[in-house]
């Protein structure tokens, strides 16, 4: 895994942009079509404004999937994923090949659809965050490192939960959904190359845990640590606990 950390959070979403762009164009140079997994969240805002706008990238050529979405929220309510990408990502681009995840009118029937779609072909990038409790996607602590299926339904912890509300997606906890649907750790971890965009402090402690700690569930972005072809993108906020031998080892 390698981790790069730039001064701040916008000259990190530029040059996350750069090696996506890069990625995509290449596997469409390759293969004739670029297969992506896209996250959604504040943390993406600045990388995704850079990315759409790439030069060069045939979006008609990019098969896009959706890392997670709660169940229970219709896709008008501004928090809803799906209306994220459509709006950040698919309208901006035009992305006409793309699976969004229905948690809204039968979950089970979105994460088997999803799941068929997904493990038809090879994914060539994910792009993900890490959650302020070490999640990933949706995959809170004590995440599943073990099953092989490719979406699932899981329960939010409170700290997740709390987190959405301190982004502005809810005004309280008690709004925000208690279940989601969320891609699998061992689904990510499926493809070929992954990018992570983490910016800002609220995100350092769970940024240390996973880069610095030990692997396992309770940090489940840790896990990254063992993909091949991983790169972290940090800003000073967000890599600020990190150890100075961490830091002068990048």
């Amino acid at each position: 895994m390698l981790i790069k950390v730039f001064e701040e959070k916008e000259d990190l979403g530029r040059a996350a942009a750069e090696q996506a762009a890069g990625s995509i164009r290449n596997a469409i140079r390759e293969s004739g079509h670029a297969r992506i997994i896209a996250a959604t969240g504040a943390a993406q805002f600045e990388f995704l404004e850079v990315v759409t706008k790439a030069a060069d990238i045939d979006w008609r050529r990019v098969e896009m999937f959706h890392l997670d979405e709660y169940i229970g929220l219709p896709k008008s309510h501004p928090a809803s994923f799906r209306r994220f990408l459509q709006e950040r990502l698919i309208q901006k681009t035009g992305i006409t090949n793309y699976h969004l995840l229905d948690g809204d009118t039968d979950p089970l029937a979105a994460v088997r659809s999803t799941s068929a779609a997904i493990i038809a072909a090879p994914i060539d990038i994910a792009f993900v965050g890490i959650g302020e409790n070490g999640h990933l996607a949706f995959n809170d602590p004590p995440a599943d490192f073990e099953t092989e299926d490719p979406y699932l339904i899981v329960n939010l912890d409170e700290a997740c939960r709390l987190q959405q509300v301190g982004e502005g997606w809810f005004t309280d906890i008690s709004e925000t959904p208690k279940q989601a649907i969320s891609m699998s750790v061992r689904q990510i971890l499926k493809a070929k190359e992954i990018l992570a965009v983490v910016p800002d402090s609220r995100k350092a402690k769970a940024v240390k845990a996973c880069l610095e700690g030990e692997i396992n569930p309770m940090a489940p972005a840790s896990i990254l640590r063992r993909h091949e072809n991983a790169t972290v993108y940090l800003d000073k906020n967000s890599a600020a606990l990190l150890t100075q031998a961490t830091l002068t080892s990048l």
